[in-house]
Order: C-alpha cells, then structure tokens, then sequence
C-alpha cells in the first residue's frame, strides 16, 4: 500500500520542555493544521505525552507517545527520538531521569556562571521557579535575562552570554537511550540525522558510519523528512535509510513562538511519494 497523505508531523516540542505551547494548545494547533498523525518529543521528558493523551478525543488525530533524548560520546552529539514506548516502563523513565538530572547540575552551574562571569543574577523565587521545571534549559534562562533587562531579545541573550557559558558536559549516551526506549517497546530514531554539534554538518562517509554505529546499538529509523534539511541532505538520509532497512520518519521541529517553524513543515509535500520506511514504520506504529 501507498501512502501519500503529507499531514505528518512526528517531531514536535511544548512548555514543558524548550517550546511555548502548552501540552494543550499544542494539541489545538495540531486539530486545526490537519495533522493526522502526530507526536511530542520533549527534550527528555515524557510528562507532556501524559498530558496530551488524556486529553484526547474520539476522531482525534492518531498520537504516539514521543521523546527527544539529548546525547553524547566520544564521537559526538546526537539527539535520539523516541516512539511508541510504554511510559510506565521502568527503562524509559530511567533515562528521562537521568536526563533530568544532568539538566538540573548544568542549571546550578549556568547560574553560577551567570553571576560570577558576567555579574547576572536572579531573585531566589525565580531560581526556585527553573527548579521546578520539568526540563529547565538556555531558553529559560534566556527569557530571565530579557524580562530583568540584562538583555534585549532572547537571541541577543543566546549569542552574547548563554552560548559562551562554559559548563561541563553531562549527557546521556546515545547507547543508554536506545536501550531504554527499545526496552519500554519503543522504536529508537535519529533525529535530523546531517545536523550534529552546533553548525556541524554531517555528510559521506562520516554519515555513514555514524548510522553504522548507532545501528549497532540498536538504533531502528532516520528522521529522513526534516524542516531544516534541503532536497540534496533528505536523499542522502532517505539513501541510508534504505540501504540498511532503517524506519524513516517525519517532523519539523516545531517549538511555537521559539523557533520560525510551522506545524508539519517536514518536507513532505502533497506529492511526494511515502518512501518504504516511512510506510513501514506508519503501519507498524499502527497509524493508518
């Protein structure tokens, strides 16, 4: 069977982590775009999903839980999507909080470097605040900065001071977060699989052996339709995919008012043929 509907978005964050909408409202503004099939993958965490599911409808678009793991080795950064897992499950809740816990460390020293590199510092209620947060991050801190004036605009923030912070790096590993999504029944995928540290492009035979790697430990599907990707890196990544029997999937990698990017921008238009692994991974995820 051949699939060609585009309403696919499956790479999409909320408040709870780096994004502006609420679990909610990101729900409403999937309803209205049209999307048939959809997912939240929030920078590790998983409370979102929760969230969105009991809220659910009948005729609502068909959801699949999701998560966005960010990790690191030796051979670099990587972002690992995770899709269809049970979230009870004890191997995914795991890395969500070990996720959780490294992003608490590295808020106590962005703080501390904060006030004692370049003189910024918080009211007490407004660090209690980040400490409650499910997943708190560099755009958190960034808003702060803006709203006691320390910066203009948020990307001011980002470019000036937040990006120069210096912190040490504490990362899950992407190995780590393949098990615990495959052990709770999950299906692990590459995100934006050219894209590695900062502008960092990823392409050949470093691609290649990457995949491999990652393959190796269990790794299942490329994130093959991507907002930021043009025609030449979607190939190459659609290629790979079909050379070693890998899912493909779709997402834009919207995160509301914090990035310019639309609900369902994934590259996938109206005319464009659903490659196999995209097909496969629909109809094993049970979506059409």
């Amino acid at each position: 069977m051949e699939f060609t509907h585009p309403i696919i978005d499956l790479h999409m964050h909320s408040a709870v982590s780096d994004g502006t909408d609420t679990p909610e409202e990101l729900l409403s503004h999937v309803r209205k775009a049209g999307i048939r099939v959809f997912s939240l993958t929030d920078h590790d965490a998983i409370s979102g999903c929760r969230q969105v599911h009991a809220l659910l409808k009948p005729g609502d678009p068909h959801f699949l839980f999701g998560v966005e793991f960010s990790c690191k080795d030796a051979y670099g950064k990587y972002h690992i999507l995770g899709y269809g897992y049970d979230p009870d499950a004890a191997s995914i809740c795991g890395v969500v909080n070990a996720g959780h816990m490294n992003r608490l460390k590295k808020l106590d020293l962005r703080l501390d470097r904060l006030r004692t590199e370049f003189g910024i510092a918080f009211p007490h209620a407004d660090a209690d605040m980040l400490h409650a947060l499910p997943n708190p991050g560099k755009p958190h801190l960034a808003k702060l900065m803006v709203r006691y004036g320390y910066s203009e605009t948020i990307s001011a923030a980002f470019h000036t001071v937040l990006n120069r912070l210096h912190v040490p790096d504490l990362y899950t590993s992407p190995e780590d977060a393949i098990r615990g999504i495959r052990d709770a029944g999950g299906v692990p995928v590459l995100a934006h699989p050219c894209f590695g540290d900062g502008d960092q492009l990823i392409l050949g035979d470093a691609l290649e052996k990457r995949i491999l790697r990652l393959k190796d430990a269990g790794l299942l599907g490329l994130e093959g339709f991507y907002s930021g990707f043009t025609e030449t890196l979607r190939a190459q990544v659609l290629a790979f995919a079909e050379a070693f029997d890998l899912y493909v999937t779709a997402g834009s990698d919207f995160h509301g008012g914090n990035k310019l990017i639309p609900l369902a921008d994934t590259g996938l238009l109206p005319d464009t043929p659903f490659p196999d692994g995209l097909q496969r991974f629909l109809r094993d995820m049970h979506c059409l």
